[in-house]
């Protein structure tokens, strides 16, 4: 049989580079985007120990024509290119809308153009806001507590719009929130764990009180192929979650009784989202997509943390992030 054609979009980031990765492993050809800069340098796709079966493409999906281009004799796309950081989107909101709008919206039209056979257009757990009942299932209201999670919701509704209207063969994967190896410093695991690797004796954070539902990366990624691989999924929005909650604080110290560390941990006032925009509770319910696909997760809390602190307490990894500046 001839193997399937797949393109990853934000092929270049956290999530990506592991989505790439399992995909080759599973027989893809796979088309791996990396956002255009001139160093020619390909983001945490330059760590993977399959680059040489990847076709890197370079490029943006800001650009209709590129996309389409990108776009030509592919049949999946995982469309996961975005900005994500919700800091950020409080000082340049706009770059959010150019990016995860219209980009999502450039996608969807390539890939309509084109003939696709599936998308798979990722979505964030930060649409539902704060939960107003738990477990949060695919009903929940959406609610835009942040520029970024108010683009995201946009490019949810663009999105589907393309199922509704031309019936793309697309579903809007939801995952909550998902840690692992490259993750970047903004976020709170290795934000714990790079201070401590690095030596530090007082850790700097931001409001612990709020609860998560944390997903390790390669069982996000085996949501998102079992969804590109069910026919029962297309048109819908499916989470990917574990179906846990767990809070901040207790997660810190998971890390740090993992890391055999006595760190204190101290308020940062810079990393405290506004009152309104901090999103208190999220716990996902996650029967929808074992009822339409039979995945659930594989990593328990414990498992999973221990995996990310194995790497990144390898000084080859640690040196790739900078542990001492708030990373937005």
């Amino acid at each position: 049989m001839t193997k399937e054609t797949v393109l990853v979009t934000g092929a270049d980031g956290f999530i990506g580079s592991h989505l790439t990765e399992l995909l080759v492993r599973e027989g893809y050809n796979v088309k791996a985007l990396s956002q255009y800069n001139s160093f020619n340098y390909w983001g945490w796709l330059e760590n993977i120990d399959c680059l040489d079966q990847v076709e890197v493409l370079s490029g943006d999906v800001r650009d209709p024509h590129y996309c389409k281009h990108i776009t030509r004799g592919v049949d999946v796309v995982y469309h996961l290119a975005a900005l994500i950081a919700i800091p950020y989107s409080y000082v340049a909101p706009d770059s959010y809308l150019d990016t995860n709008v219209k980009g999502t919206l450039n996608i969807c039209q390539a890939a309509m153009d084109n003939g696709v056979k599936r998308v798979i257009h990722t979505s964030t757990s930060e649409v539902y806001g704060t939960a107003q009942y738990v477990p949060i299932d695919e009903k929940h209201p959406v609610q835009p507590q942040s520029p970024y999670s108010a683009s995201k919701i946009a490019a949810d509704a663009m999105a589907m719009s393309f199922y509704n209207a031309f019936d793309l063969p697309l579903t809007v994967a939801r995952p909550f929130n998902t840690y692992g190896p490259r993750q970047s410093a903004r976020a709170v695991i290795p934000t714990i764990i790079t201070q401590i690797a690095a030596g530090q004796k007082s850790i700097k954070l931001g409001d612990v009180s709020p609860t998560r539902d944390f997903n390790y990366v390669e069982d996000t990624c085996r949501g998102f192929l079992a969804l590109a691989n069910s026919d029962k999924t297309v048109g819908e929005t499916v989470n990917i979650a574990s179906n846990f909650e767990i809070s901040v604080g207790d997660t810190l110290n998971l890390i740090r009784d993992i890391m055999q560390s006595d760190v204190e941990f101290i308020t940062d006032e810079q990393r405290i989202r506004p009152g309104k925009s901090e999103v208190f509770r999220l716990w996902g319910e996650n029967a929808k997509i074992r009822e339409l696909t039979g995945f659930s997760p594989e990593h328990s809390i414990e498992d999973g943390l221990r995996k990310t602190v194995a790497w990144f307490t390898d000084p080859q990894n640690l040196k790739h992030y900078k542990a001492g500046i708030y990373n937005v």
